[in-house]
């Protein structure tokens, strides 16, 4: 018998491939159902009337239609020029018919301010204050219940709020300040050029029956312009930056997605460069202007070309909304009224 070491070794050889083969097949099986049982979990868990990327094709939610007032006999969107924030916001709502016309008795109304970065009124980045305790003053005075306010910053939410003026405004008036939380947010389906279905901050919409947005006038370094139809961006949630490249076709269909009761553009102080963050005060320009509508791709054709001061043949979303039926860039076209404080 041959008994050197390399022959011991030739004959452990099978078993040892034998004991290898088995316990591979027991950890694939081991492997597998357990893969099986994580599908099957993951499978029971997933709701079919939600929208999961990765599952099925289902369909987000849509939101409602909150226009009101619809009258081809009233004007469609109103200029008003004064030193005073609140009279000049004043003025801009009572040439459209007055608040009445769009609030009610008993409605939950949804103000959208932009608040995006945590930067003071003086630097008009954000929405001012000003603007927002007239617009409230007049929505409470119409009749409505609540007025929810809310956005979603880039920058920390509760440092934007207050560094804004807008948390002190609402803690003053009674307003409903809501802070986006994980929870607040649920796919939306936009259909749009670009995007299909998006996470969106639906949390302040699900009481609401009236939206009025409210943006200040500014530049953009990525759309040339943020007014009323940017506006609705800042309510989209995930990573909003992956999709800066198609920002205008984006843009363009908001109109399509947001169906606001009102829009008011704040020109009282446009921030006309290094936009949207601002950060001098040299930047800001005092035009003593709001504009107020209910075709927001007007009302920021108008802003973009008279309080921007420039070409609107630069202001790439417009274009898209108008050519798709989505509003009037051509704002003269539209039933208007002018005033002086």
């Amino acid at each position: 018998m041959n008994t050197t070491p390399g022959s011991n070794e030739d004959e452990n050889q099978p078993r040892e491939n034998a004991i290898g083969r088995r316990e591979f097949l027991i950890r694939a099986g081991a492997a597998g159902a357990l893969i099986t049982g994580s599908l099957v979990a993951g499978r029971k868990l997933w709701q079919p009337d939600h929208y999961l990327p990765g599952f099925e094709d289902q369909k987000g939610l849509q939101l409602p239609d909150f226009r009101f007032g619809a009258n081809k006999l009233m004007p469609s969107m109103a200029i008003a020029h004064g030193p005073d924030h609140e009279k000049t916001v004043s003025a801009a709502i009572g040439a459209l018919g007055g608040m009445s016309r769009f609030i009610q008795k008993g409605d939950v109304v949804m103000i959208k301010p932009n608040v995006a970065f945590d930067r003071p009124p003086a630097l008009a980045a954000t929405t001012h204050p000003d603007a927002l305790r007239a617009v409230a003053k007049l929505v409470f005075a119409a009749g409505a219940s609540k007025i929810i306010i809310a956005d979603n910053p880039i920058n920390s939410p509760t440092g934007c709020f207050l560094k804004s003026g807008l948390r002190q405004v609402a803690d003053e008036l009674g307003l409903d300040l809501l802070y986006p939380e994980t929870n607040s947010f649920s796919p939306l389906q936009m259909d749009g050029e670009i995007l299909k279905h998006w996470t969106f901050f639906h949390e302040p919409f699900k009481k609401a029956t009236k939206v009025i947005g409210l943006a200040p006038c500014k530049d953009h370094n990525l759309c040339h312009a943020s007014m009323t139809t940017k506006n609705w961006y800042g309510l989209l949630g995930g990573r909003r930056n992956q999709f800066h490249q198609h920002i205008h076709s984006i843009v363009s269909d908001f109109p399509m997605m947001m169906k606001p009761t009102l829009v008011i553009l704040d020109g009282m102080n446009v921030l006309m460069k290094n936009g949207p963050t601002g950060g001098r005060l040299s930047d800001v320009k005092p035009m003593g202007t709001v504009v107020a509508g209910t075709d927001m791709v007007a009302v920021d054709s108008y802003g973009y070309s008279h309080l921007l001061e420039r070409d609107i043949a630069e202001l790439t979303y417009i274009h898209k909304a108008h050519d798709r039926g989505l509003g009037n860039k051509n704002w003269k076209e539209a039933n208007y009224k002018e005033v002086q404080v």
